[in-house]
């Protein structure tokens, strides 16, 4: 039986035998002074043979510290070393299971009152342990998150490409899960009391606990720490498609666990859905007859149909036509709005005006960064059109018309 811990920092490993030696050695330098802190290695039976390099370092540390006493249990799958401050244990797992899944078995075996969960590859300073902690312990009802995404937070190491997905991934948990109070909520470094998450059951997969807990835990105060996130130097990153999907669909899961908390009845969300949606596909047979109308006025301006003007000019006439008629088209068509004085219809197609321009820098910005993250342009082009169409319609949708966006 292990003696119980004020903290347990959690360290998930697969193939991490590169770094995980000398990250055990730096964290046991670093933990905040007067807490009995167990160091749980919880390794997803590693190819490269991290769990026996572990297991080894244990062992070796008992025969030093306790010289001559028997070790009971060879075949166990949990070992551990004790010092006056700390214990590091490891825990085998059979299979690689999952990120989530290793954290949470961790956490099962652990008895810490607190809880910090980090990465073994470096990516997470050692350095920011006792800052964490610190804050925590002047705040036990609180999650302390280490943040990059803050001021003083940064990444390094990144590739642009890895630096979008990861900030649209942030922004997606933001607004997608109603989380305002945080500006990383994907963080894989944070710390929390045991007893936030007693009573929480965990049926998410892949890589990002921490949103469950920001989702599932209740008049939980969240602080953030900042620090900056290097990328690792040796060992592989498990980052991959697969890691992608299974972000997408905790995310999804969790939204609708969020839309049943709130006790919303399936007849309701499902005529909010269907309202929604329905709108949606109206704006964009507005824009399609729009992209059709600002064809036929170019090349009927360009041809000597009607006049001959420059391209540019017969262009900019179609452009401006197009947007006109979508403006009405969308006030009376999609949103039903029925007020026409002056002064409401002037307001409203400025700022449609307005926000179909920004539609169209968002989508040469996003175009553009694609492109330089390595994207094929078709695809770039695709992803930027759609993701400037959709903030076209929802901003459209507050701010123009001013509905509800949801509805």
């Amino acid at each position: 039986m292990f003696e119980k811990a004020d903290l347990s920092v959690i360290i998930p490993t697969y193939n991490e035998y590169e770094n995980i030696l000398q990250l055990v050695e730096i964290i046991k330098d670093k933990l905040p002074d007067g807490l009995f802190t167990e160091i749980i290695i919880v390794d997803d039976n590693s190819p490269d043979g991290t769990g026996r390099l572990i297991a080894n370092y244990i062992e070796n540390a008992l025969s030093k510290v306790c010289s001559g006493i028997q070790h009971a249990h060879e075949n166990s799958s949990n070992f551990a070393i004790n010092t006056r401050e700390s214990i590091v244990r490891l825990v085998r797992r059979e299979n690689k299971s999952g990120l989530i899944s290793a954290i949470l078995q961790g956490i099962k075996s652990s008895t810490g009152k607190y809880i910090l969960v980090m990465d073994a590859d470096f990516s997470h300073p050692p350095e920011t342990i006792p800052l964490l902690i610190n804050e925590l312990l002047r705040d036990p009802n609180s999650i302390v998150v280490a943040s990059r995404y803050i001021r003083g937070g940064s990444i390094r190491g990144w590739p642009y490409k890895r630096l979008l997905l990861s900030r649209l991934a942030a922004k997606i948990a933001i607004h997608g899960l109603k989380l305002c109070n945080i500006r990383d909520p994907i963080s894989g470094f944070f710390a929390f009391p045991r007893h936030i998450i007693e009573n929480i059951r965990f049926d998410t997969y892949g890589y990002k606990l921490l949103l469950e807990i920001l989702v599932k835990a209740q008049g939980v105060r969240v602080k953030e720490i900042p620090y900056t996130f290097i990328d690792r130097k040796s060992g592989e990153s498990k980052f991959d498609n697969r890691v992608m999907l299974d972000y997408v669909h905790a995310v999804w899961h969790l939204y609708r666990y969020g839309r049943e908390s709130k006790l919303v009845t399936a007849e309701e969300e499902k005529r909010r859905s269907v309202l929604f949606l329905s709108k949606a596909a109206r704006f964009y047979s507005v824009g399609a007859t729009g992209l059709l109308l600002n064809y036929i006025v170019s090349m009927m301006l360009t041809k000597g149909i009607i006049s001959n003007f420059w391209y540019l000019q017969a262009s900019t006439i179609g452009i401006i036509l197009s947007i006109t008629s979508n403006f009405f088209l969308n006030k009376i068509w999609t949103f039903e709005d029925r007020n026409f004085s002056p002064r409401n219809t002037l307001k409203q197609y400025g700022m449609f005006l307005g926000l179909s321009t920004v539609g169209g820098v968002v989508q040469l910005i996003l175009l553009y960064l694609f492109v330089q993250s390595g994207f094929q342009y078709t695809a770039s082009l695709v992803l930027a059109v759609a993701a400037a169409s959709v903030s076209n319609f929802l901003l459209n949708k507050k701010w123009t018309f001013r509905e509800k966006i949801w509805g």
